[in-house]
């Protein structure tokens, strides 16, 4: 079951003794950060966690799945998280 904003929030505000809204606007801060690291094309890495960062995607041949026409896909960028060890061994 996945676990939205509102819950994550009211867990780390209970164990930070902090109030929801103070936590609240500390994540929107966190990720806001988050988005312009990245926007600007840099990386964030943060140790034992992992690394945020933008990847870049060749443009390329594909096929329409209905047709089976070969199509043109543009180049684009997309973002992607890639988990530390640590985080990978304490979830598997």
């Amino acid at each position: 079951m996945p676990v939205k904003k509102n819950q994550f929030i009211a867990k780390i505000a209970e164990k930070a003794n902090l109030p929801k809204k103070q936590t609240a606007e500390l994540l929107e801060m966190i990720l806001e950060e988050i988005t312009r690291i990245m926007k600007s094309g840099d990386k964030l890495n943060l140790s034992g966690f992992g690394i945020f960062k933008v990847q870049n995607r060749a443009a390329r041949e594909g096929r329409n799945p209905r047709t089976g026409e070969s199509i043109h896909i543009a180049a684009s960028k997309k973002a992607k998280f890639v988990p530390a060890k640590a985080l990978k061994e304490a979830v598997l």
